[in-house]
């Protein structure tokens, strides 16, 4: 199913209109806002919808997401948002997870806040338009003041996080001190731990009955999703096992592949070919090195080291720039690496 574009192509579907009325039905249900008359002399923040198909790791369409937001572009420093930073969880925190997981024979699970940033309290006096095609036709003039935060708004996400850690650490979790989005609750024997990205939420504990408890107070704090065992995260595919755990990303691998029509190569044994030679020569012509930029790094995260830096920053070893020959080199390693990955063994 195509996302549309526009509110527009969106209103002639039936399946978008019902996935609108559920993100609005979660407004009301979380008490977002008020309807009120229009304030003289405020700053009133524009809204718009924004339509996405969420995907499994297979990338089937599992259901359709409109997401009402806020064009926090016209928002004002120290009027509309003071505060606006909040701590992510980066790709490496999430491997060291993996790791200590095994290590310790815990199975990780996942689970998701249905519009989580809607649940974060904001102290500023901050108005929205009404959103587009779906306004009160009783006072179309109308504009909504908010109690909790909006997806589009600067400090959202800083709201979100402050909501969730404050609800952890009053249920006696404790924060991590390097990494701000680890949380840890031990017993004598036990421990829970929780990493957290936004509003995915992945967890674990040496204890099932831990696990049990923190998603029944979770799902009696906020709606959530429970999504079972963690299998796919960030685009990372995740395979866990009584021997082991193996990480790969063999899905964002074969997209690359299908994008530059390779998707039908025979895969390779090595990464490149061993008489290969990377020279400064453009016999093959420059190529538009912005379209390969980063996509390497991206397809190394179940590497325990990056192994492309040969090819994705090329000035390091003095090169001139991207031409053809390159590029190839750059492909023939996706081509490779479509069945690499990273295991751990519980033994090792």
């Amino acid at each position: 199913m195509m996302e549309p574009s526009k509110i527009d192509e969106a209103l002639k579907d039936d399946a978008w209109i019902v996935a609108m009325q559920e993100e609005l039905n979660q407004f009301q249900r979380n008490d977002v806002w008020t309807l009120v008359p229009k304030p003289s002399h405020k700053n009133i923040i524009g809204t718009k919808w924004v339509f996405r198909n969420k995907l499994n790791e297979q990338g089937e369409v599992v259901r359709n997401k409109a997401r009402l937001v806020a064009q926090g572009y016209s928002q004002q420093e120290e009027i509309d948002y003071t505060e606006t930073f909040a701590p992510v969880a980066r790709l490496e925190a999430i491997r060291l997870l993996l790791s200590y997981a095994v290590n310790h024979g815990i199975t990780l699970y996942q689970m998701d806040v249905k519009s989580a940033f809607l649940n974060g309290f904001i102290s500023e006096e901050v108005y929205v338009k009404q959103p587009p095609s779906f306004e009160d036709v009783s006072n179309p003039e109308h504009v909504f003041k908010l109690k909790k935060s909006l997806y589009g708004l600067k400090q959202a996400p800083r709201a979100w996080y402050d909501r969730l850690s404050n609800f952890l650490l009053e249920k006696g979790f404790e924060k991590g001190k390097v990494d701000c989005t680890l949380f840890r609750k031990t017993t004598k024997e036990d421990i829970l731990i929780i990493q957290i990205y936004v509003d995915d939420i992945i967890f674990g504990s040496t204890n099932a009955s831990l696990c049990k408890n923190f998603s029944k107070i979770m799902q009696d704090e906020f709606e959530m999703s429970m999504m079972g065992e963690l299998k796919f995260f960030l685009g990372i595919q995740i395979n866990q096992k009584k021997e082991g755990t193996y990480v790969h990303q063999s899905k964002y691998t074969k997209e690359l592949l299908k994008k530059f029509n390779l998707d039908d190569c025979k895969i390779m044994n090595t990464p490149m070919h061993s008489t290969t030679n990377m020279s400064k020569s453009d016999d093959e012509g420059k190529v538009d090195q912005k379209v390969y930029r980063g996509r390497g790094v991206q397809n190394s995260i179940d590497r325990p080291k990056p192994i492309y830096p040969q090819v994705v920053k090329p000035k390091n070893l003095g090169w001139g720039g991207w031409n053809g020959s390159r590029v190839k080199e750059i492909r023939s390693i996706w081509v490779w690496s479509v069945g690499c990955g990273f295991g751990k063994n519980k033994t090792a």
